[in-house]
């Protein structure tokens, strides 16, 4: 099998543009995501993508481990959005060999913070499960300005002036999200370091439109930890068998823990993140495990 990854970049683009518009014909004939993986951004979401994907009994998406439909793409249609998971008789033949239904999936962090990408999902993937990644919130905004400044995304290089412009920069995009489907926030999207780590807050809205018992948290801390624990607890929430063949798991996309970080600052925002972990806990049943350090 040719790998796509390795492709020069202008052969890629035409492969991938061959390749949805091959899909959005078959769009019918192919599978509807039964889980999501709506975020969070920087919480190892990638290594849980790729452990599940090789899952004998789950199917990721054809071309992007993120479509991103529900939150920057939805203007493309439901057909644009299907043409990117396999054939329904994929699935068919997964059935056949292993006796349970096929499942496939895709990994949108960003689904987790636009205002408008969970009612989306709730209204035309009505049954559609969501798993959510959390970990330690300061870790996580420091690593996502690292994330951001590496992609070239983030000019301001200093932690501690990005946290200081995100007020600024954030001003009123995300009521502007919430009122016009058709607008784009870069800012929105690539320079909320601090409000991302504020989980119980979006995991709330989320519950409001799909419903409690359709979205499974998981601390990354425990991922890493305990992998193939958090993994089997991840299938039977699917609904899926444990016993088939377990992937080596890896860690990817992940950062060590900053010690380069200002104290001030990893003391602020400790302090900040105090309660939202406390309201955390209530989907945990305990405090977060980066609380029990």
């Amino acid at each position: 099998m040719i790998d796509v990854r390795k492709m020069p970049l202008p052969v890629k683009r035409v492969v991938h543009l061959g390749s949805r518009s091959y899909g959005r014909l078959t769009s019918p004939a192919r599978m509807k995501p039964s889980f999501l993986i709506c975020g969070g951004q920087r919480c190892g979401t990638t290594s849980l993508y790729r452990a599940l994907a090789a899952h004998p009994a789950i199917l990721k998406a054809v071309l992007h481990k993120g479509v991103h439909y529900f939150d920057t793409s939805y203007r493309r249609g439901m057909s644009w959005y299907r043409a990117h998971f396999p054939l329904q008789r994929t699935a068919d033949k997964i059935q056949q060999r292993y006796g349970v239904p096929a499942q496939t999936f895709e990994s949108s962090p960003y689904y987790m913070y636009h205002p408008q990408a969970v009612a989306r999902i709730a209204q035309d993937l009505p049954d559609t499960k969501l798993i959510v990644l959390v970990r330690d919130p300061v870790e996580r905004a420091y690593s996502q300005h690292h994330h951001e400044v590496a992609r070239g995304f983030e000019r301001e290089r200093d932690f501690g002036n990005a946290l200081a412009l995100e007020p600024a920069r954030l001003h009123r995009q995300e009521e502007r999200l919430a009122q016009d489907p058709g607008y784009y926030s870069f800012a929105h999207q690539h320079h909320a370091y601090r409000g991302r780590g504020e989980y119980a807050r979006y995991l709330g809205v989320m519950a409001q439109h799909v419903g409690r018992e359709r979205i499974h948290v998981v601390e990354s801390e425990r991922f890493f930890s305990h992998p193939e624990e958090v993994y089997d607890e991840v299938l039977t929430y699917l609904g899926l068998p444990t016993h088939l063949d377990r992937p080596e798991f890896e860690r990817h996309n992940a950062r060590p823990r900053q010690s380069d970080m200002d104290p001030g600052i990893r003391a602020e925002l400790t302090s900040h993140y105090s309660s939202h972990d406390e309201a955390l806990a209530m989907w945990l049943d305990r405090l977060p495990v980066w609380r029990s350090r």
